[in-house]
């Protein structure tokens, strides 16, 4: 005589159940779960009568086990998101009385289970609340680059502790420009099984040292690799028009522009002259802060990063400043 509590997750395809679990169901003295329960079906075609209640009751599952014969169990299948308040019933009934209790996890959840539940949440959101109900993609570029920017700060400050929240915070902007996406009924849209699938081929398709038969001696070679991967792409979607810079986003700050196009132009073997000259004969600071740029460039580092940093340190000491003159 026992009691087995068969715990299964929502997060794979109801039916797909370990062999231990089918084997406990198809042994069963007696199998009972909820109405409604998205298991029962999977029973139903396995030929496993099951009993179906409103909501269980663990004085009637605990003697029920208790009466059957000594090699058979009660099965209670739990509800997916678990079943905690039956269990800590159960516990208490057989404290002074032991019963062989089993937990048996008929199914577990494969890595990134838990987006799916990011999928499902977002798409209610965007149902039933009125504020994500409103929502386009150009409201919401202003929450994604926030977001961007936290996740860069949490790191530069070495936060990392914080850092899993900031990039969740990223992926709800995927999630919800994918729903919203998700919508349209013309070739613009959309869903987020499209976005995975096309990062999916472009990441299998830029590593071909790692997907295909093609050698490489070191990170060099695979950077070097990924350019001429990304030239052809390039050619492939704009012809005779297509440019090194194509895909070099405009409205990111000026810094990381000017440091992106340098980057390219130097990689194209441009010359050098083509910086000349830049403010046309106006105000040259813009020139110069160019001049900047391409010297932290041809340095390797990041003119955008080292701002960053020397403007943390002003920053600090400006509020050192206002505590000290608070205090005098």
């Amino acid at each position: 005589m026992a009691l087995t509590l068969l715990a299964t997750t929502h997060r794979v395809a109801p039916g797909l159940l370990t062999w231990r679990a089918w084997d406990a169901l198809r042994s069963a003295a007696s199998v009972r779960l909820r109405d409604g329960h998205p298991l029962l079906p999977s029973l139903r075609d396995a030929g496993i009568a099951a009993e179906t209640v409103g909501e269980p009751d663990a004085a009637r599952l605990v003697a029920d086990a208790r009466a059957a014969a000594p090699d058979a169990a009660v099965v209670w299948v739990a509800a997916p998101e678990g079943d905690e308040e039956l269990m800590r019933e159960i516990g208490a009934l057989v404290v002074d009385d032991p019963l062989d209790v089993e937990v048996l996890h008929g199914s577990y959840d494969l890595p990134g289970a838990r987006l799916l539940d990011l999928v499902s949440v977002m798409d209610t959101l965007r149902r039933e609340c009125p504020w994500d109900r409103k929502q386009t993609h150009v409201t919401l570029v202003p929450y994604l680059l926030e977001e961007a920017y936290e996740v860069l700060d949490t790191i530069e400050s070495g936060d990392y502790g914080a850092l899993r929240e900031e990039l969740g915070d990223v992926l709800m902007q995927v999630a919800f420009h994918s729903a919203v996406a998700a919508e349209r009924d013309d070739e613009t849209a959309f869903t987020i099984d499209d976005v995975a699938g096309a990062i999916v081929e472009k990441l299998v398709r830029r590593h071909p040292h790692v997907f295909g038969d093609v050698t490489v001696s070191g990170a060099d070679e695979v950077n070097a690799n990924w350019e001429q991967i990304k030239a052809a792409e390039r050619a492939a979607k704009s012809g005779a028009e297509a440019s090194a810079l194509d895909g070099v986003p405009m409205g990111q700050p000026a810094l990381s522009l000017a440091a992106q196009l340098q980057r390219r132009a130097r990689r194209m073997e441009a010359p050098a002259g083509l910086a000349d000259g830049l403010a046309g004969g106006g105000d040259d600071l813009g020139e110069r802060l160019f001049a900047l740029v391409r010297e932290a460039v041809e340095r390797g580092v990041d003119p955008e990063a080292e701002l960053r940093a020397v403007s943390r340190v002003f920053r600090d000491r400006v509020r050192a400043w206002e505590r000290r003159r608070q205090h005098a």
